[in-house]
Parts: C-alpha cells; structure tokens; sequence
C-alpha cells in the first residue's frame, strides 16, 4: 500500500542504494572470503586501457589520466604535491619509489612541478605487464620500472616510498611494509586510501564503476589509530595528513599523510 504511493523515480534511486551497483560493500572476516565474493579483473584489458590513455597524455592529445579515465584537465592533490616537493626540496633530489604506480600515471601528473627540482628519479614498481610495457613505451631518464622492490633499491636507492591508492588492495600490507621500510626510506607518502576510527581493521569488495572497467575486489579500510601506531613502531613520525580527493565515501575518510623517518 505505501509503495504505491512513492512515485516512480523515487523507487529507481530507493533500488539503486539497495543493489549497490558499485561502491564498497559488505565487512569480510578474512580477505579470502573477501576474493570468493570478487569478480577479480582482467589484467591485461585494464593494462591495455591504461596504456592507451597514459599514451595520449604522454603525446600531448590527452591532459590527464587517472584509472585510465581521461580528464580535460589535471586534477591536482595539492598536498600529496607539496608532501613530494617537501620531501625532494630537503637533499635537492628526489628519489621516489611509486609501489603499485601503474605506467606513472602520478609522475605525468605532476611532472610539471617536478621538474623544479634539480634531480628527480621516480620508479614504479608493478604488475610484469605494466613493467614490461612501461619500459617499452614510457620510461626515460626520469621514469623507471621495476619488476621488484630489491631491484629498484639497489638501482635507484630511493628516498620516498609512495603509495597511491593501492595499499588497500594488498592482502597482507602491513607484512609489505615491513619489507620496505626495513630499508630506512627516509620519508613515505601515503594517499587516497581509507581510514575509518572503529577499533579494527575492515575487509570490503570494492565494485568498480562500469564505465572505468568491469571488476570487483576485496580492500582494506583501515582503523586510523592503529596505522599511525604502526608507523610509529617503525620510527616514523606523522609530518602532516591531509584529505584525499575521493573525500568521504562508505564509511572511510580517504586521507594521504606524510611521514618522515626519525633521525638518531
């Protein structure tokens, strides 16, 4: 009887926020549970988009890329930006480790600004797909890729860890930092990932939009509290944190920070 009431377009968008057609959802005991319910992705179609859009922006048809989605104008993250200017004005050089840096799509984005900086070294670390092509196509004196983190440190012996919106999508991240911040890297910018102020980490299936690439996949929402706790633990301090672009969204304050290695 109420539903007879409700007028038509009201219903559509009432069905749409139950169906969840894409967004985070759910909360996962473990991660595997996490991966049955995941559709996965295929990596060598969002390689393929990826790569057509970061070439038209690397050949100037193109102004800027992000999840392969291409944007007639750069959006910035101005404070990810200065926390890389900061942390390259401190030697006059900045030495980046971009784990999960797709083709460099965070490089092109900033390369500008970058250059302001008298020696800039910056390297991906990836998938063997993207390194594969990103060595064919992208890397040049500034623009690296590795196929392992041991690799690049010997190569490149950088001096910023950055994660860009990746963290969360790796199944045991904090075993994963343990491994490169034993290399005392002196500063590590995080960005575009969710935290949320309950007590324990969050497991979730992230649903993709179906117009960027059709995939789902488990990821990490993680309590606030305990990450600084954990960086602490490593000798690392919070310079700064700041809101991500993505804001607020299900739940998580998607926020980037800016920590620096302590010194004896």
């Amino acid at each position: 009887l109420i539903k007879s009431f409700i007028p038509p377009i009201l219903l559509n968008v009432i069905k749409r926020f139950r169906t969840r057609e894409y967004g985070w959802v759910g909360n996962y005991t473990s991660w595997e549970s996490a991966q049955a319910d995941s559709t996965g992705y295929d990596s060598s179609v969002v390689l393929e988009k990826v790569k057509n859009s970061l070439l038209k922006v690397k050949n100037g048809d193109a102004i800027f890329e992000r999840d392969s989605v291409l944007f007639d104008e750069i959006q910035y993250s101005w404070p990810l930006l200065s926390s890389l200017l900061v942390s390259g004005f401190n030697h006059a050089e900045l030495r980046v480790l971009d784990f999960g840096g797709s083709l460099g799509s965070t490089y092109f984005q900033n390369k500008k600004f970058l250059s302001l900086i008298e020696s800039v070294s910056w390297s991906v670390v990836e998938q063997a797909g993207f390194v594969t092509v990103g060595k064919e196509l992208f890397e040049d004196e500034h623009l690296k890729f590795f196929y392992d983190i041991e690799e690049c440190m010997v190569s490149e012996r950088p001096n910023v860890l950055l994660f860009s919106g990746v963290l969360q999508y790796i199944d045991e991240p904090y075993k994963l930092l343990d491994k490169i911040l034993a290399s005392s890297i002196e500063f590590v910018v995080i960005d575009r990932m969710p935290f949320i102020y309950e007590n324990i980490d969050q497991i979730k299936v992230q649903i993709v939009p179906p117009w960027i690439y059709s995939a789902s996949y488990p990821c990490w929402f993680f309590n606030h509290g305990k990450f600084i706790e954990y960086m602490s633990s490593k000798n690392y301090y919070l310079l700064e944190s700041f809101k991500a672009l993505e804001g607020d969204v299900d739940g998580a304050s998607f926020i980037g920070m800016l920590f620096k290695k302590h010194t004896v």
